[in-house]
């Protein structure tokens, strides 16, 4: 696949739009007709088929302590608006004092003006813009409604912002970028002749410098062109290196002249972008790395004269673009396509080590074919693309995360079902004890737990299950640890007099869990075949079933004994009464 830098090609289209004038045109009226002792002003503008929400503050509002953050563990009491950011990765994120706290002190006149652009934004598409601090509103109340919209029923907003400082913290920034669409919503535009966005990298206190974290594509404007950038530290580095003179020496807190964005944005519409008249070096020929250069070149930012460091800072910036545009890329419904052959390579294996009188476990175990090597890189594809969804929702702000969690969670928990007991095999036939404590992988705890939650793959009826019951799965997915463990239970029992009621607790507890397992239909026939690790384990165990008295009934023993798995295996076995009763 060839990877094109199209910076300049994004910065012609929403210049070309004229999306940009009209969304500064709303900033202007606002500060030509509303009242300026108003501390934040917001107000709504038809445009036909769309709307523009704006918002701006006073000019005073920027103040030198301005450059704080406030963590959300010191406002999620008071003001938990933003809380759904959090996710088990990033539990905190940290947002710029002034714009939070001046959020917070209208949110009671926002939040009716939200719910009622929620509903409107499901047939017309909004806008939302803002300039300086107003950017940094417009941001938040963006992120306040993308929380609250159904994307798939309702058109995103758009959040367009000029000459905005910068919000929150890389935790704040990695929660927006885990969720590429909301990601996509932000459109930051920055000229090299403001200083205000630039502030927060510059003046803030020793212990937090370096903290803030830009989020959304940065549409970056110089005199002599413009170019667009998503990653966060490309971002940072250019925010720099595109300063102006003035726009360096100026102190942003004092009374700054208003940038007129009017005029950036107009000569963004009247400019042709410079594409292919630069000279570019022999090792630039790729698409990607041209692109960059011609972005740079754009925007004025000099190039090192040593051929070698500019190699080295154009590579990085390529790096760091590609590393976006592959996160961009990452389609799950896609690559699980990909995953449901490796699964149907297994269910297949399952089939042929079930014709082998072994089954597909102890077949595995042992590996002794050809197919069983092959099986070993389905289930390595498999678990690596599991663990990475894990993470994935781990990642997401806490309701995309849920959201995105059961809709993966019936593929998730058919694997957990399919490929742990393969993990297991492997784990016991190097001797080591007690997977399930010890050697149990954290991705397959919490597809196990987040199945538990949702109980959804567990209210199949038994009929249903009785119809299927040659092909299911054991919704046990350590049910096979079970099994080595008590193997190695017994084993102990015959060498070890110390403790044997301890040990024949616990294979009374394993042979209750069994037959739990097998009245419901959630255990695969398979176990009974006469190769198969449970039944060498039953060998052991049977005559121990004959020897502990009135007190304990095994079931179990009447049911292998007189056959009863045959029918089970066809699906026609129903627990006898009496064990009903019990």
């Amino acid at each position: 696949m060839i990877l094109f830098s199209n910076g300049s090609e994004t910065a012609n289209l929403v210049a070309s739009s004229g999306l940009l004038q009209q969304s500064w045109n709303a900033n202007s009226d606002l500060y030509e007709n509303s009242d300026p002792n108003e501390r934040l002003r917001f107000q709504v503008y038809s445009q036909g088929n769309y709307n523009i929400l704006a918002f701006v503050t006073s000019s005073w509002t920027l103040q030198a302590d301005q450059a704080d953050l406030a963590s959300s563990s010191t406002f999620k009491e008071d003001f938990p608006v933003f809380e759904f950011l959090c996710s088990k990765k990033h539990p905190t994120f940290a947002i710029n004092k002034a714009t939070i706290f001046l959020f917070a002190s209208y949110h009671d006149k926002l939040l009716p003006l939200k719910n009622q652009l929620c509903q409107v934004s499901k047939d017309n598409p909004l806008i939302i813009t803002g300039h300086s601090l107003g950017g940094s509103i417009a941001s938040l109340f963006t992120l306040w409604m993308l929380d609250s919209m159904d994307l798939t029923k309702t058109k995103r907003p758009l959040c367009i912002t000029f000459g905005s400082p910068l919000l929150g913290d890389s935790s704040l920034q990695k929660a927006i970028f885990q969720y590429q669409t909301w990601n996509s919503c932000f459109l930051h535009v920055v000229t090299s002749l403001d200083p205000v966005p630039r502030i927060f990298m510059h003046h803030i206190p020793v212990h937090q410098k370096g903290v803030y974290k830009p989020f959304g594509t940065f549409l970056i404007c110089s005199e002599s062109g413009s170019a667009c950038f998503e990653d966060p530290d490309s971002i940072l580095e250019l925010l720099v290196a595109t300063a102006s003179y003035g726009a360096q020496s100026q102190n942003p807190y004092e009374s700054v002249p208003l940038v007129d964005y009017g005029r950036v944005v107009e000569n963004l519409f009247n400019r042709t972008f410079l594409m292919d008249t630069i000279e570019l070096p022999a090792w630039a020929a790729q698409p990607f790395e041209a692109g960059i250069i011609r972005q740079l070149r754009a925007i004025g930012v000099a190039l090192s004269q040593h051929q070698q460091q500019q190699k080295i800072n154009i590579i990085n910036l390529v790096n760091r673009e590609k590393r976006v545009i592959s996160k961009k890329s990452f389609n799950p419904s896609k690559k699980l396509n990909d995953m449901k052959i490796n699964m149907a390579y297994l269910e297949w294996y399952k089939k042929w080590s079930k014709d082998q009188k072994t089954g597909y476990y102890d077949v595995y175990k042992k590996k002794l074919n050809e197919w069983d090597i092959k099986v070993e890189g389905f289930k390595k594809d498999l678990t690596n693309y599991w663990i990475d969804m894990v993470k994935e929702v781990e990642n997401k702000p806490q309701k995309e995360g849920a959201a995105f969690r059961t809709r993966w969670l019936f593929g998730g928990t058919n694997y957990r079902r399919m490929v742990e007991p393969l993990d297991i095999a492997e784990y016991y036939k190097e001797k080591k004890p007690n997977y399930e404590t010890q050697g149990r992988s954290d991705h397959y705890i919490k597809l196990e737990e987040w199945q538990k939650e949702e109980k959804k793959s567990e209210s199949n009826p038994n009929n249903l299950k009785k119809e299927k019951v040659s092909s299911i799965l054991t919704i046990d997915s350590c049910f096979w640890a079970k099994v080595e463990e008590a193997i190695i239970l017994c084993n102990l029992l015959k060498t070890e007099k110390f403790g044997a009621e301890e040990k024949m607790n616990k294979l009374k507890d394993f042979e209750n869990h069994v037959w739990g397992l097998l009245t419901n239909y959630e255990v695969s026939p398979e176990i009974f075949l006469p190769e198969s690790s449970f039944m060498k384990w039953w060998k052991d165990w049977k005559p121990y079933t004959r020897t502990l008295g009135s007190s304990f009934t095994s079931p179990l023993h009447d049911f292998i004994e007189s056959g009863a798995h045959v029918e089970y295996d066809r699906g026609n076995w129903s627990p006898p009464i009496y064990y009903q009763l019990l």
